[in-house]
């Protein structure tokens, strides 16, 4: 009886479980693809919560296309080679009306007298990669690599929301497919990223396409996860339904649960394909990601096998590239800009001209070495290009229109804000001002504690900011948690008074909360952004416990190399970064993880997994370690408790070893937990 009651709660819960995951996936398909939610965030994280919970109690009931599979699996350190089915050609690229012309005539000679009609779609500057499903679940993705072969990126692919992890529709031979389409990032995310980037002392991603595939690239699904990628589906393989044509393909694909972009226009001629670009080489600006020309494709798929390829590029296919955008103007002034590290950017500033749908005034100059190479000079006519970029950028000088007698821009040597004599380290690009106490280095800094991604003070913006660091009230962002004791002096300052004053020291205590990932960003490490403070919140339960780290504990970690290890090191070994971190402490700033609860005989150890489980897949052993308050890291150091080795160990092994930390065989992991 009791069994049979066990038996029943069980598929109960079973049941529940599964109807949870449905409408998760039916709401991530309205809002990551349909772009039409129907509830609130609030909603759509309490039904995620509830499966987690019930996920987190019944480990055996997880799937791989369980909604909460999407950030899982373990960092890797390099990703397998897969061999693509079915090649992915580059495309042949053509700049002319005429050009097109042209391949309208080679089409219409190999097919002779059959029509011919073509899709027209937009073309995304993004990153190519291919998806597989096998009975409908999503199985592998990978990178478009050389064509033959590409990189096996299925966990980061994953983390991709509009990617469906389940068909959402079931279709006659349409449960085993391969789908084709592009993983691109928005710009006002990659403007974000680049902000975040440029405040951490990290290089700047070039454009969105260079940002997509930097991420792609990462080795942690995690990371991955924290930068928002979009997905668009452009072609449908598979070996066990006849297929028509691409512009049926694309209905199909969006039927299936596929982002399809909605610009994509069938023509029964070359001419409105001609029409098609021009008119969204007019408009592309006002589209909320890149695209660098438009893609034709013969609809017919028999014509399309009838036509075939020629090296790498297909014979039915052409990307019509559109001009690039690059006018001339005058380059008034160059200035420098001081950033919150220091860094110091040369800037152009510009006569304002109209170039990619904005105005533009002002451009980087990224360097000295920069300047030097182009030779640019202030009062030169100059290039000014976006290209596919979003940052425009100087790309030349026309000589010809150079005034007599300007001279080569000469680097000043004191900087802008204070005076503070200028430094350039050996070897590298940057000046720097190295006076701490520079006002354009402590807003910066404070600004970069106080911004949305760190301790996210509301009322505490950059106009706010430089108030209060020209009335002195602000010297370091440790003077924030002091604000309270100046209130009457807040209220004489001018647009403030009682409520807004009372509005700000009360979000300056609910920063307090923030979890200790989001202080260690807030501190402003060079190089340590978002994703790098997080993996540093995993691996060390407290400020002081990084502050004691070294180089060789440091660079054990998979995502942390020698630059950051080093500008970790160098950060604590500052006597004024220490005096600020003990003044955020005495101000109850949260600088340590939070612990959780002794709810298990596992609680306070850490394992690491290494090889093949043959029993459990590493998500199934991770489940089992946590269920009974255990941790599991993704990198061994002198906090793991054991490393459970399975089949075909890793480097794991060997830095176990060299440890001394003690090894768990699958029988003995096996054991661990049955008998706790």
């Amino acid at each position: 009886m009791l069994r049979g009651s066990m038996k029943s709660a069980t598929a109960s819960i079973a049941e529940r479980i599964e109807k949870l995951r449905k409408e998760i996936r039916e709401h991530d398909y309205r809002y990551y693809v349909l772009a039409q939610p129907t509830i609130s965030d609030y909603e759509y994280d309490q039904l995620m919560r509830e499966l987690e919970e019930l996920e987190r109690q019944h480990p055996e009931l997880i799937t791989p296309d369980s909604p909460t599979q999407r950030v899982g699996g373990q960092p890797t350190k390099e990703f397998p080679t897969v061999t693509h089915t079915t090649p992915m050609l580059s495309l042949a690229n053509a700049y002319t009306i005429e050009e097109i012309h042209d391949f309208d005539r080679r089409v219409h000679s190999l097919l002779g007298k059959e029509p011919v009609h073509y899709t027209a779609e937009l073309k995304f500057d993004g990153v190519a990669i291919s998806l597989k499903y096998q009975n409908g679940v999503f199985v592998q993705g990978a990178t478009r690599g050389d064509g033959v072969q590409g990189d096996e990126i299925t966990n980061n692919l994953k983390t991709i929301r509009s990617i469906p992890l389940r068909l959402r529709a079931i279709e006659d031979n349409l449960l085993d497919i391969e789908v084709r389409g592009e993983a691109i990032m928005w710009k006002e995310d990659f403007l974000k990223l680049n902000e975040e980037r440029e405040q951490a002392g990290e290089k700047l991603f070039a454009n969105p396409r260079n940002a997509a595939a930097g991420t792609l690239k990462l080795q942690d699904p995690k990371l991955v996860a924290e930068r928002s990628l979009h997905f668009f589906a452009y072609y449908l393989l598979t070996e066990k339904a006849r297929l028509k044509s691409q512009y049926e393909n694309l209905q199909i694909l969006k039927r299936l649960g596929f982002p399809v972009n909605e610009y994509s226009r069938l023509c029964r001629s070359i001419e409105e394909v001609i029409e098609f670009w021009s008119e969204w080489q007019e408009k592309r600006d006002t589209l909320p990601y890149d695209i660098d020309g438009v893609v034709i494709k013969v609809d017919s798929l028999q014509q399309q096998r009838a036509l075939g390829s020629i090296a790498k590029n297909p014979r039915w296919a052409i990307a019509f590239k559109f001009t690039a955008r690059k006018e001339q103007t005058l380059l008034r002034d160059i200035v420098l800009q001081v950033g919150r590290l220091g860094t110091i950017t040369p800037v152009a500033l510009l006569k304002p001209v109209f170039l990619g749908g904005t105005t533009v005034s002002r451009a980087t100059l990224n360097n000295e070495d920069y300047i030097r190479k182009l030779d640019v000079r202030i009062g030169d006519t100059v290039i000014v290009e976006k290209g596919g970029d979003v940052i425009p950028k100087i790309t030349g000088v026309v000589a010809e229109k150079r005034p007599r007698g300007l001279k080569p821009f000469v680097m000043p040597t004191k900087c802008p804000e204070c005076g503070y004599k200028l430094y350039r380290p050996e070897g590298e690009a940057n000046y720097y001002c190295e006076n701490p106490e520079c006002p354009a280095q402590v807003r910066g800094r404070i600004e970069h504690f106080a911004s949305r991604g760190g301790m996210d003070i509301e009322g505490l913006g950059e106009a706010v900011i430089d108030q209060l660091v020209k009335v002195g009230l602000l010297k370091t962002y440790a003077d924030i948690y002091q604000l309270y004791k100046h209130r009457e002096r807040l209220m004489s300052l001018e647009r403030w008074g009682e409520k807004s004053v009372q509005n700000l020291l009360d979000a300056i205590e609910e920063s307090k909360r923030q979890p200790f990932s989001r202080v260690l960003y807030a501190l402003g490490i060079r190089h340590v952004g978002a994703g790098v403070a997080r993996v540093l919140a995993d691996h060390f339960h407290s400020i002081d416990e990084l502050r004691k780290a070294d180089l060789t504990t440091l660079t054990a970690i998979p995502e942390i190399g020698p630059k950051i290890a080093e500008s970790i090191v160098r950060f604590f070994r500052d006597r004024r970064n220490l005096e600020i971190i003990e003044q955020l402490r005495q101000a109850n700033v949260r600088l340590s993880a939070e612990r959780r609860a002794a709810r298990g005989p596992l609680s306070g150890k850490t394992y690491v997994i290494t090889g093949t489980l043959s029993r459990y897949t590493r998500e199934e052993a991770k489940q089992l370690i946590e269920a009974k308050g255990g941790t599991v890291a993704s990198s061994v150091s002198k906090h793991t408790t054991a490393l459970i080795v399975g089949e075909s160990p890793g480097s794991k092994l060997d830095k176990a070893k060299e440890l001394g930390i003690p090894t768990m065989s699958e029988e003995e992991f096996e054991a661990l937990i049955k008998s706790r």
